[in-house]
């Protein structure tokens, strides 16, 4: 029988510690509401009173009507002072909270040198504090901070800590490794010491992945007998962040047999941690263990032969459990499988025993080794499968293109592009101004075409990255262009190589302009646009 453990989703609070991750009052709400749909337990919203944005997040968290227990945050009462008149106890209490999180100090050497007290005062704040609140009709959760560094210093005075905030009348005693710093096997047996000497309160984990070992402690936290683990979306938090929920929820879950998540919510994981890096604006890493673009991604010709036959060969969880899917990368260490499959995720008939087939993938290798990457423009891959595959050919022609830019003392650089073009055997001649040479094509290019593709009138560019291939070769180095383009509805990733980086641009800009075209010939029956490497058009 599965046992149910409490998730305690910190991301609000201890994940905005983290460098660059700065959430107004909007981002919060929209955040609590997405972990709630994902039905974590608790979601700690802020400190009530510490700034103008958290004031009002738990102003209004109240009309949400959340299913997740939102709790505040505090410290215990100031030293030789009066748990009534603290201020900051006051504030959680008015900020409308049912849950409070208090953090005390469980480190000898933490209580002389930064509270400057006593251990016996100590003690007594905690005790006062957390009674306060209980008469308060708070569920209070106790962050014991440093907990395992005291008690590798001190283990009488740390559980003597834990065992007054159990008299206090805590719910939840929570160990805090602060500082990363603890081993897995030392959280394992501090944990199980505890769980011994606990009677009424229930036991929970706080860690930090200074070692690179936050989830690891969690988790060993967990087998020692915590029941609450405490973490971050994304392991968002200080210094090198806090325990990341997204490896936590579905390692216990699918492999410890712990009750953590409904299923279909489990299935949310993957977007959940997506989003949530949207609204903090921060790049979540591709080789994110379950949630990340990468976990089920597939680039080594034998395992894409494996995992066609049997996904178990190469993927530990079946990446739907969280939400993810799998990925066939083509590069060059692609096989005939990478081909075959990728196409026909593309909806392209392939055989695999065609001669085609072969040459295609020769062709990916040798780009590959000029510097062109498909693993991240699938939209450039499609354009040369479908090439390959006989179903496009040529209807516009490229001529030429020249670029202007111009900077006068006291004035903005200002880019003019000139483009030439063939249509039908009429060629037709543009120019156009940008805030940039890129932008400027772009404008050129369009507007030779627009009159013949009205579609690209719903198109724009997105995103666009420059990465230089050949670093010793300084400002003559070979530089790889990824552009990605959206439409209403979706978006597309396309690549181009050179020495210069505005013919690169300019190969990834007009693949980009092929694939917008090549999806509303699939679906309008029109003409599709052509480049200079091969002026095709799907038919």
């Amino acid at each position: 029988m599965s046992k149910a453990l409490s998730i305690f989703d910190t991301t609000l609070r201890d994940g905005t510690q983290g460098e660059g991750i700065s959430l107004s009052a909007d981002d919060k709400l929209k955040i609590a509401t997405k972990l709630d749909q994902l039905g974590v337990h608790y979601i700690e919203g802020g400190i009530p009173g510490s700034n103008t944005k958290d004031i009002e997040f738990f102003r209004r968290v109240k009309d949400l009507g959340l299913r997740a227990k939102v709790t505040a945050f505090g410290s215990t009462r100031r030293k030789d002072s009066v748990a009534a008149q603290d201020a900051n106890l006051n504030r959680i209490i008015d900020s409308g909270v049912y849950a409070a999180t208090l953090v005390g100090k469980s480190w000898d050497f933490h209580v002389h040198t930064a509270l400057q007290t006593s251990l016996e005062e100590n003690l007594a704040m905690i005790f006062d504090s957390i009674s306060y609140l209980k008469q308060k009709g708070l569920e209070v959760i106790f962050d014991a901070e440093h907990f395992f560094d005291g008690y590798k210093h001190n283990p009488e005075y740390a559980l003597s800590v834990m065992k007054k905030a159990e008299e206090a009348g805590a719910d939840w005693l929570v160990m805090c490794d602060t500082n990363g710093g603890t081993l897995p096997h030392e959280v394992h047996g501090i944990v199980s010491v505890l769980s011994e000497r606990v009677k009424q309160a229930m036991l929970g984990i706080h860690t930090h992945n200074d070692c690179e070992l936050a989830v690891a402690n969690s988790l060993s936290a967990v087998q020692a007998g915590a029941q609450q683990i405490q973490g971050t979306i994304n392991g968002y938090g200080e210094r090198c962040g806090n325990a990341n929920l997204c490896s936590i929820i579905p390692t216990l879950q699918l492999k410890m047999g712990y009750e953590v998540l409904e299923t279909d919510k489990l299935a949310q994981l993957t977007n959940t941690a997506r989003y949530i890096s949207e609204i903090a604006n921060v790049h979540m890493p591709n080789n994110q263990p379950y949630v990340g673009t990468s976990a089920f991604a597939h680039k080594g010709g034998i395992h894409v032969s494996a995992i066609l036959r049997d996904s178990r060969t190469y993927e530990h969880v079946a990446p739907e459990t969280v939400g993810n899917k799998q990925r066939v990368l083509v590069s060059e260490l692609a096989g005939q499988s990478n081909i075959v499959s990728k196409a026909q995720d593309m909806g392209i008939a392939f055989d695999p025993s065609h001669e085609d087939t072969k040459q295609v993938m020769s062709k990916v290798k040798d780009l590959e080794h000029q510097g062109y990457q498909f693993e991240a423009a699938d939209a450039s891959l499609e354009l040369l499968l479908r090439e390959a595959n006989g179903e496009i050919t040529e209807l516009f022609v490229f001529e030429s293109f020249k670029m202007l830019v111009e900077k006068t003392a006291g004035r903005p650089v200002v880019s003019e592009a000139f483009v030439k073009i063939k249509i039908d055997g009429a060629s037709v001649y543009t120019a156009a101004e940008g805030n940039g040479p890129v932008n400027a094509l772009d404008n050129a290019l369009r507007k030779a075409l627009i009159n013949y593709y009205p579609r690209l009138q719903d198109i724009h560019l997105s995103d666009y990255k420059v990465r230089v291939l050949d670093e010793m070769d300084a400002t003559a180095s070979k530089v790889r262009v990824l552009i990605e383009t959206r439409d209403l509805t979706s978006s597309w990733n396309t690549v181009g190589v050179s020495s210069n980086v505005i013919e690169a641009s300019w190969e990834a800009l007009v693949d980009s302009i092929r694939y917008t075209l090549l999806g509303q010939t699939k679906l309008q029956g029109q003409h599709e646009v052509a480049s200079e490497r091969g002026g095709i058009v799907n038919h």
